[in-house]
């Protein structure tokens, strides 16, 4: 998969979120010199995903604040910004881009950065109002409408969008249900042992939290929704019903175009090049060969977003960079604010250093052999890098040692 140097070829990148944007950033900072076109389905400037179901829903963010650039910037770096408008296909052959609007963009090197919607609900779910997911800024300020004082939220699923959602109400003084089928929320990302530390943050705030159920439907009074029925024959009663199950790649245009596919998203090598010549992909929907980490890593982190488009645009140049960083992604609920770095897949056991009732705490995933696979701070915030040197470090730690404050994490890392 080598990349020739097309530093004047037009350069088109699909996607208008975080890691679209900064794609065009990068290459005009780094000297590109062609025509840069950035396909946007949203009707609004790209903007960055987490404060939408954190610091906006709960009021302290405008969308000016977290817009990555204003329309004005793109037209002062000679960027067109195609809004509201959707890619429909790919010629890789021909190296156009087909588009919703009729006609097509030209394109050397193509940069997809299409992100991950929500996908469709796991169970029926009727066009009622009151039923709502939470992907774009529309979306948050449709949810935002309705949560009040004395509001009632019913949730379904307790991964991070369910329970910062179920933060944000509650902040807004609504009364929210969560209904994960897992035994704790969060058990995949986090496990079992951690995933019971946010159950408990969100009881203590009164979030009625149902675990180990399943949702048969939604209920609907009059066209809208009413809450929903859960498969133990209980009702939770709702003014709305927010679907949080995650998310899905957006990769039918690498599928249909025949890119290589591996762990949900699109194959790319250590560089973000896929299996096309010329063709990257970027953010959500690139799984990566970590140089780190020695596996194929896709996450749905702001972070990739943010750090992997520097990457594209040095190789669009005739460069070969590689992207290294350690997965990494932040969560802020109530008074809790958590950093985690690394990848778990595959961890054995999970320790953890300091108060866990008190949640201030650090967490580590350990292999059979004792490596450090990733790190947790929980309300600590000068042990991030110390967390990211061992997850980097890839040698076995004394376990113990890790959950004794008395040692310091620097002595571990050598």
């Amino acid at each position: 998969m080598t990349q020739p140097n097309r530093t004047s070829d037009p350069v088109a990148i699909i996607g208008g979120g975080l890691a679209g944007a900064k794609t065009a950033e990068h290459l005009r900072e780094q000297g590109f010199t062609g025509a840069i076109t950035l396909i946007a389905a949203e009707r609004v400037a790209p903007y960055e995903r987490p404060p939408l179901s954190k610091e906006f829903l709960a009021g302290t963010k405008a969308l000016p604040d977290f817009t990555v650039h204003d329309e004005a910037w793109y037209r002062d770096n000679d960027i067109d910004l195609r809004l509201g408008v959707r890619a429909e296909s790919l010629d890789l052959a021909g190296r156009t881009v087909a588009l919703d609007t009729g006609g097509s963009v030209p394109f050397g090197s193509l940069v997809l950065a299409t992100g991950s919607p929500p996908p469709p609900p796991p169970i029926p779910v009727s066009d009622a109002a009151g039923v709502h997911c939470l992907r774009t800024v529309d979306d948050a300020r449709a949810l935002i409408g309705v949560l009040g004082e004395g509001s009632r939220l019913a949730v379904i699923g307790g991964g991070w969008i369910g329970l910062e959602v179920a933060a944000g109400a509650r902040g807004r003084g609504a009364d929210v249900t969560v209904v994960e089928a897992a035994d704790q929320p969060l058990r995949g990302p986090l496990g079992p042992e951690i995933g019971a530390a946010f159950a408990r943050l969100h009881r203590e705030h009164g979030v009625d939290l149902r675990l180990g159920r399943a949702v048969e439907s939604i209920t609907v009074d009059d066209g809208r929704a009413g809450g929903l029925q859960l498969d133990d024959g209980q009702t939770v009663v709702a003014d709305a019903v927010l679907v949080a199950v995650g998310a899905r790649p957006e990769i039918s245009l690498a599928e249909s175009a025949g890119l290589a596919l591996a762990g949900g998203g699109v194959a790319t090598d250590s560089g973000l090049r896929t299996s096309a010549d010329g063709v990257f992909a970027v953010g959500d929907i690139a799984a990566a060969e970590h140089p780190v980490l020695g596996t194929r890593v896709r996450t749905e982190h702001w972070a990739n977003a943010l750090n992997q488009p520097a990457v594209v645009a040095a190789n669009i140049l005739g460069g070969d960079a590689e992207y290294d960083r350690m997965p990494y992604f932040f969560t802020d609920q109530y008074d809790l604010g958590m950093e985690y770095r690394g990848h778990s897949d595959g961890y054995s056991r999970v320790v953890t250093r300091g108060d866990v009732d008190g949640l201030e705490f650090l967490a580590f995933w350990l292999d059979d052999s004792g490596i450090v696979l990733a790190g947790m701070n929980v309300n600590i915030w000068d042990a991030g890098d110390e967390i990211a040197a061992l997850v980097e470090a890839r040698r076995p730690v004394d376990a113990a040692a890790l959950t004794d404050p008395r040692v310091p994490l620097a002595d571990l890392i050598s």
